[in-house]
């Protein structure tokens, strides 16, 4: 399915190589566990997920892209992908000059109905597309609406100080961990309000929004494999399922369920209204 070259290869295509501002291909039809390492390329990647969690991975933190979102990663920035349970996603290439307007940071946005279908109708044609007609005003219309498509903050960010990013390995291999924050001060040999300051200034957040930052992405993991809300409630250290559910519904705006549903429903309300992207950065109090 992938290859793990320095130049981007999907059923033997290199991208960085193909004379055209815009191709895409259904990289991934319905596949399980499946990890693409480290590499990079000079075209920029929109990667989709249609079905199940897709994770991103660059230098400066985590990237998660749950069912009808899609994560955007600019040219030449190194990056690994990999998905979790079963998924099936798009991948979209796109030449920085393309088009004005385009991202230039990585982020996960929201795919509309019309970004969606845009995007597989493009994964249908031809690697050489005629650069005039019908092909090529579709592709300048999948541009427009990938320009005016809404970032949705679904990121954890990660530390550059070395001792920060002890942390976040820690944090990443045990999450359900009830240490306060002085108590990881101490185990990465800083004092609280050094490991307060430097995470204020590093990532632009406290450290209990950031480990429930943390616990927003792993959920959402294994919620769509299907685990039931108990289990991962307890598995991240909550009390409760009812407690771990009242984080959920403060930090993203809803419950789990209702979240999930939405997505379930192709990014559409009940009455086929786009649902609108959740925020992740309330001011909650720093609870885990």
């Amino acid at each position: 399915m992938f290859s793990n070259t320095a130049s981007e290869s999907v059923h033997g295509w290199d991208v960085d190589s193909i004379p055209r501002p815009v191709c895409a291909v259904n990289a991934s039809r319905v596949a399980r566990d499946w990890e693409h390492a480290r590499h990079q390329h000079r075209k920029a990647q929109l990667i989709y997920s249609v079905r199940g969690i897709v994770n991103c991975e660059v230098e400066e933190g985590v990237w998660l892209v749950p069912p009808q979102c899609a994560v955007w990663i600019p040219g030449g920035l190194a990056h690994s992908s990999r998905g979790s349970g079963e998924t099936e996603c798009y991948c979209l290439f796109v030449e920085p000059d393309a088009v004005a307007g385009l991202p230039t940071v990585c982020c996960t946005i929201s795919v509309s109905p019309l970004l969606r279908e845009l995007l597989m109708k493009a994964a249908g044609f031809a690697q050489l597309y005629p650069e005039q007609g019908r092909e090529a005003r579709l592709i300048a219309a999948l541009l427009d609406e990938l320009c005016e498509a809404p970032v949705e903050d679904l990121h954890w960010p990660m530390p550059v100080d070395r001792r920060l990013r002890q942390l976040a390995q820690r944090l990443l291999a045990d999450p359900s961990s009830k240490a306060s924050m002085g108590d990881w001060a101490r185990r990465i040999g800083m004092s609280e309000r050094s490991m307060s300051r430097l995470l204020a200034e590093e990532i632009g957040m406290s450290f209990g929004r950031w480990r429930r930052q943390l616990h927003i992405i792993l959920s959402l993991q294994r919620l769509t494999q299907g685990d039931s809300v108990q289990t991962v409630a307890l598995e991240l250290g909550y009390e409760s399922a009812s407690g771990f559910v009242t984080m959920f519904r403060k930090t993203v705006g809803k419950p789990p369920a209702r979240y999930l549903f939405e997505r379930g429903n192709a990014g559409q309300g009940k009455d086929g209204a786009n649902v609108p992207g959740i925020v992740l950065a309330s001011q909650t109090a720093d609870t885990p």
